[in-house]
């Protein structure tokens, strides 16, 4: 049996940073950022330390979408795809140092993660006759990785299903507070010069042209207050699932992407369990984290249903029902499960090969997009964001960014 008690229990979550009183004139910063999630304002803070001039731009406040909302995200290289693992190896080195870098909590804690094998088989991508080869894969590429076989998943996780076979284990992978540590960048971005602006919509963009050798126009964008904003450098478009809009729009460039909206819910069992692990599943849409007080923080990719015009992504039972049902098909003896809250308000956006984009945009200088997270960008954040910054300065693409490029859609300048 499942209780609805979702108006019982909600987080309260730290103010956002005062907006800086500081309203700088079009064309004095050489970067503007449009978004204030986790990679714009990582992005931001890289380049402020670096001693450039930076202005981020976001249409309500920061940490608003996808990397806000109450709760922490998983910190996981385990059953990523291999081409994100460079980063996650980086990312790996970079998060237990992150909030003394930053002078702030993170929420960051390595925990493990376990991602549970229940088939023998799993098409061709997975069950118990690949994992050992995913373990060496994972391992080879920065993310240690051990099998664990049914008897060990037993002994370190009690009342999970008689029926599970192995588990590959990561014990470097963790989780981190997504709202803490996006406010902890945008803190310390500013402290270093960068300016941000909250509840300023971008509307327009104007990519930079360089017709002959004595031409050069830089890139812009137009606020919906009608600002003109340029950027000296170059700009970078972080604000995800409002990307592929922005560019369809304004410069005839269309992403193979989309938007999402990602299911999130809060429960609390009658057998409280102990789940001292991040933990995944390799053939079950299922992801399960621990909060502090014993409650269940469940996902694994089910959606909540955008409305028709402008009104707010909308609760599907079904979807919360079957996420539901897969938890207790993993863990039988939960009892009744007291729904706290379900959360489908923060988009994401998802790519047809379900990686980043990270790219200059095809016929616009200085233009640079970083978007399409589908779901799994945020334990990256820390090492992607280091070489966008580098990516937008000029600096050339970085080997771990070239799998993100435009090309592999057959997108170019050309």
């Amino acid at each position: 049996m499942v209780t609805d008690r979702s108006a019982d229990m909600h987080a309260t979550a730290p103010a956002s940073p005062a907006q800086s009183p500081q309203q700088p004139d079009a064309g004095d910063s050489e970067f503007v950022i449009v978004g204030g999630g986790g990679y714009g304002c990582a992005v931001a803070y890289h380049l402020a330390k670096a001693g450039r001039s930076v202005q981020l731009l976001e249409a309500g406040e920061l940490a608003q979408q996808a990397s806000g909302g109450r709760g922490k995200r998983g910190v996981r290289g385990n059953r990523r795809d291999m081409r994100e693992l460079a980063l996650m190896r980086e990312a790996y080195e970079i998060w237990p140092d992150l909030a003394g870098e930053l002078g702030a909590d993170t929420g960051y804690l390595r925990t493990g993660g376990l991602t549970f094998i229940e088939e023998d088989v799993v098409g061709m991508s997975g069950g118990l006759v690949a994992a050992h080869a995913h373990a060496r894969a994972q391992s080879a590429s920065g993310v240690p990785t051990e099998v664990w076989d049914a008897d060990r998943v037993r002994a370190e996780l009690l009342g999970v299903s008689s029926g599970m076979k192995a588990g590959l284990y990561a014990p470097l992978d963790g989780v981190a507070s997504q709202r803490a540590t996006t406010l902890a960048y945008a803190a310390a971005a500013r402290a270093h010069g960068a300016v941000i602006r909250e509840n300023t919509p971008v509307v327009g963009l104007n990519g930079g042209q360089q017709p002959g050798a004595a031409a050069r126009h830089a890139p812009s964008v137009t606020t919906d207050s009608g600002e003109r904003i340029e950027a000296t450098e170059s700009v970078l478009l972080a604000c995800n699932a409002a990307v592929p809009g922005l560019l369809r729009d304004h410069l005839d460039v269309d992403l193979p992407a989309w938007t999402v909206y990602p299911q999130v819910v809060w429960l609390r069992p009658e057998n409280p369990m102990e789940l001292p692990v991040l933990l995944g599943h390799e053939s079950r849409t299922l992801s399960v984290k621990m909060e502090e007080d014993g409650v269940i923080m469940l996902s694994g990719g089910w959606q909540g249903r955008k409305t028709s015009g402008h009104g707010a992504p909308q609760v599907v039972e079904e979807q919360v029902e079957g996420n539901i049902e897969q938890l207790r098909a993993v863990f039988p003896e939960l009892g009744e499960l007291q729904r706290l809250e379900v959360d489908v308000s923060r988009a994401e956006t998802a790519t047809v090969d379900h990686v980043p984009i990270i790219d200059a945009v095809p016929g616009a200088r200085g233009m640079y997009i970083a978007t399409a997270w589908s779901g799994h960008g945020w334990a990256l954040v820390p090492a992607a964001s280091r070489h966008i910054a580098d990516l937008v300065a000029g600096k050339g693409r970085s080997d771990a960014l070239m799998p993100f490029g435009l090309s592999r859609f057959g997108i170019t300048d050309a």
